[in-house]
């Protein structure tokens, strides 16, 4: 049992690979050399597993899993998550942005008693389409998932194995890391750090790439959305009745006639444009109920370099 892992889920990163592997072993050697870095490569389009597989071969403390297919950044941090066998678990993005250097004082903070530690980014090293596109997915996540969503937190972070036995049993498909573990409840602490601009290459999440994972996230752990279509209906069917009165009052005491067909018409369209919108809604979280009841797993392992062995798969090609 290492003291030590790191998961690192891994998507066209050849060109980070040898540095981040580097820098990694430097850092982690201050603490200890009974550690492991567990990398999962996510079926990108780069020859990222050919180094990871030739980074195994040089030393067994290097574990690489490749994926049978593209499932996402969050199964692979899980499928890194469920084959990782340290005491403490250390998880980080691969493009360097999360900087090693920190490794050895997230430890040493979690060291005060905390189950979860998580490295807070004093200032985002991002573009600024991509600083503008995060800060639209925080703004939606948090007022329609129902909590306050920190956006200097990313998936840099350390954790206990009482932690991740209990993020474990988190099986539901919809995965994203920080909702999952805040809904744990462990004693957490954060760690202020410097966030570093990306090694090479570009980041593979878009706005619509962010907005497509926030409504996601929001159906996946809050049912809001159905509330505040609920009240929505409540608000309009009020004030329809309130106009109804007034129309007919009017027509009644005054004698003015009712006007013309071009309001009825817009109100129909409005109406119909509401309740396609609500049924849309229904139907997605309906969707997602149905592949929850399929029971399909969160990811399918390919291929295990031999240093992650034995494996009930397939040795590194």
């Amino acid at each position: 049992m290492p003291v030590i892992s790191v998961v690192i889920p891994v998507y066209n990163a050849e060109d980070c690979l040898p540095e981040l592997t580097r820098r990694l072993m430097l850092h982690l050697e201050s603490i200890t050399t009974d550690f492991e870095i567990v990398y999962v490569e996510d079926c990108g389009r780069d020859h990222s597993w050919e180094v990871i597989t030739a980074q195994a071969a040089q030393d067994p403390r290097i574990r690489g899993y490749k994926l049978s297919r593209n499932f996402g950044q969050h199964p692979a941090i899980t499928a890194g998550l469920d084959l990782a066998r340290g005491e403490w678990i250390i998880v980080m993005d691969c493009d360097l942005q999360d900087d090693p250097v920190y490794i050895p004082d997230l430890y040493q903070k979690a060291q005060d008693g905390f189950e979860i530690v998580l490295a807070r980014r004093k200032q985002r090293k991002h573009s600024l389409p991509k600083r503008l596109s995060a800060g639209l997915f925080y703004f939606v996540f948090s007022h329609l998932a129902g909590y306050k969503y920190d956006g200097s937190v990313g998936t840099y972070r350390i954790m206990s194995a009482r932690a991740l036995a209990g993020f474990k049993l988190l099986r539901e498909q919809l995965r994203t890391l920080t909702p999952l573990m805040n809904w744990m409840g462990f004693n957490t602490a954060y760690l202020e750090i410097e966030h570093q601009p990306r090694h090479a290459g570009r980041s593979s999440y878009n706005m619509r790439r962010l907005l497509r994972l926030a409504g996601e996230t929001i159906i996946a752990f809050s049912d809001r959305p159905l509330r505040i279509s609920v009240w929505l209906g409540f608000f309009i069917a009020l004030c329809a009745f309130m106009f109804g009165v007034y129309t007919v009052l009017r027509a009644v005491i005054f004698g003015i006639p009712v006007a013309g067909w071009s309001s009825l018409i817009v109100s129909v369209y409005l109406l119909s444009g509401i309740i396609i919108l609500n049924l849309g809604l229904i139907g997605m979280y309906l969707s997602r109920v149905y592949d929850e009841t399929k029971g399909r797993p969160l990811y399918l392992i390919a291929a295990a370099t031999e240093s992650a062995l034995p494996f009930n798969g397939t040795r590194a090609k």
